[in-house]
């Protein structure tokens, strides 16, 4: 009896220091939970009882003029419309395989790839399909299929198809602008999201706002791109590149009262509305050609030149000099293009016959130095700063490395390589007085609140006299009448105009050739009009056209006719009589 006692205190003993053990475990355990842990059980209670939704923005519209219609409206070229993402939340999908091959319809890719994207236990992948329409989301949402949902999203539309598509760029699946006008101002155009914070009951009913964030929509852009010209220039560049079967071409209008450009175009182009088509096959056609590809101008260089020696008070426009069909400078053979000498000439005359060794003659009177100089006055060294992605600077070499001989190549066009906008801004500052032009193609900004800002002209350095720049307005607008360049011209107006046959540099060394008796050129033509008032500064330049052989036979008859439709029609001016 007294030994059973005994055992039965024991175990009391033992049983009392296991509960007063497992007390003091289970106080630490609520020690812990309750002080050492308690911000992170409070996150996840917080995250039990709160959502948090966000809120999208809109993207800002990318509108345009018309003039031939009504310059007081505006007309898009760019914007949103509301479209819906297919979302699935693996860890909600009970049957995986069903749920793909009922989705494979919309979402465009084998049911077994989307299997793989949803065989798993996460509760976030990426969205298995943007840019869906409301009935594709209606169709879905009817499905009822657990752990699949569809949010509504805000999808970019270009009404215009491939017009300006090279200046727009284009807005990819994530919601981010690429290239061009997209790219450059895609943070002002993009806004900034909003959210709404709140609380749920158990069971997931709203039962109070905590906070509410309203989404900022993005900045809406007026261009100065100007619509009906930009359809004119596109339609004519298309005829001239399939009449003279060109493989591309491009041509940039600046209105020289604004500094804004009139138009841009570059074919071939692409539909930024189906822009993974394009990026499926060949991604470089994103490219804007007018800002980023370089081409060595040839004779379009000329004027530039000649500009810096007159204003530079070494020749003037009736300096004669004598001049055959070749020169040598530093061993190198320079010939004029058809290798005839033309004898006595003005320098108004070496430009109306494009003569490479009257020039040549010309870059070794005013000295390497001023060639130099007259390439940094008229910014081809920089950048222009258009407000567009992708913009990239001229090029040749260092001053240090220069001879003779590269002054001499540089003063007809060889030996430089420039981009079509810096090339056109040049005509410009010259059709400007002399003052340089920093082109643009904002024309007004509409913030969301509905506040407006007017990009006003920017204009830099006076690169020329005033009295040097009407000189040179004359001479082009000689090269017109007597020149080369006879089919740039407008009935009742005074065109100022230079063309340019460039050869094309062989990456091998010198330059491209073939057999044809066309060579392998760029034909271009660079001018501004009315000469005695500009308005207007354009570029036009085919690459590698076939049928004739110098640009006087295809980029100015183009030069022409859009000269015709600007002169005559948008900017409705009077012929001189």
């Amino acid at each position: 009896m007294v030994e059973s006692q005994k055992t039965i205190e024991l175990r009391l003993k033992y049983l009392g220091v296991f509960v007063i053990f497992m007390s003091l475990i289970l106080l630490w355990r609520m020690a812990d939970i309750q002080i050492f842990q308690h911000s992170q059980y409070l996150a996840k209670a917080q995250g039990q009882q709160r959502f948090d939704k966000p809120e999208m923005a809109e993207r800002g519209k990318v509108l345009v003029h018309d003039s031939a219609v009504n310059e007081n409206v505006y007309y898009p070229l760019a914007f949103d419309v509301k479209k819906f993402a297919l979302w699935a939340v693996p860890q909600h999908i009970k049957d995986k395989s069903s749920v793909a091959k009922e989705l494979e319809p919309f979402v465009g890719i084998k049911s077994d790839d989307i299997y793989q994207k949803i065989n798993n236990d996460k509760l976030y992948i990426p969205p298995l399909k943007h840019g869906l329409t409301l009935d594709q989301a209606n169709q879905i949402t009817a499905k009822k299929l657990s752990g699949v949902m569809v949010m509504p999203e805000y999808s970019r539309f270009y009404p215009e198809g491939i017009m300006a598509s090279h200046l727009l760029g284009f807005v990819n699946s994530e919601g981010d602008g690429k290239y061009g006008f997209e790219g450059h101002y895609n943070n002002e155009l993009k806004g900034k999201e909003g959210n709404v914070t709140g609380e749920k009951d158990t069971l997931g009913r709203v039962i109070n706002l905590l906070e509410q964030n309203d989404p900022q929509n993005g900045a809406s852009y007026v261009l100065t791109i100007d619509r009906s010209v930009q359809y004119f220039v596109e339609k004519k560049l298309k005829e001239a590149i399939d009449l003279y079967q060109a493989e591309s071409g491009s041509v940039v209008i600046i209105d020289i009262k604004t500094g804004g450009v009139l138009a841009m175009a570059n074919l071939p182009s692409y539909d930024p509305n189906t822009y993974m088509d394009q990026a499926n096959t060949d991604a470089a056609l994103f490219i804007n050609p007018a800002i980023a590809y370089l081409f060595e101008p040839g004779s379009i260089f000329k004027p530039i030149v000649m500009a810096g020696a007159i204003d530079h008070g070494d020749i003037t426009p009736d300096t004669k000099g004598n001049f055959s069909n070749m020169t040598t400078i530093n061993g190198y053979e320079i010939h004029t293009a058809e290798d005839k000498g033309f004898g006595e000439e003005t320098m108004t005359q070496v430009l109306e016959n494009s003569d490479n060794v009257a020039m040549a003659w010309l870059s070794q009177k005013t000295g390497k130095q001023l060639v130099y100089d007259t390439i940094k006055k008229f910014n081809f060294t920089e950048k222009t700063g258009i407000d567009l992605d992708t913009e990239v600077v001229g090029r040749t070499a260092p001053y240090k490395e220069w001879r003779d001989i590269h002054a001499a190549t540089i003063s007809f066009g060889q030996g430089i390589s420039v981009t079509p906008i810096s090339l056109v801004s040049a005509y410009a500052a010259i059709a400007n007085g002399g003052k340089y032009i920093y082109p643009h193609v904002v024309d007004k900004v509409i913030y969301s609140d509905g506040s407006e800002k007017t990009i006003a002209k920017q204009e830099g350095e006076q690169v020329i006299s005033e009295t040097t720049a009407k000189q040179m307005a004359a001479m082009l607008a000689s090269v017109v009448s007597n020149g080369h360049a006879k089919k740039a011209g407008v009935p009742g107006f005074q065109v100022a105009a230079k063309t340019g046959t460039a050869q094309i540099p062989d990456p091998a060394g010198g330059y491209l050739k073939n057999d044809s008796g066309m060579g392998i050129y760029i034909h271009s033509l660079a001018g501004f009009a009315p000469a005695d008032s500009p308005r207007y500064a354009m570029l036009v330049k085919l690459d590698k056209p076939k049928t004739v052989k110098y640009a006087e036979s295809s980029a100015a008859p183009l030069f022409g006719e859009i000269s015709s439709f600007l002169l005559n029609y948008h900017y409705r001016l009077v012929p001189n009589e």
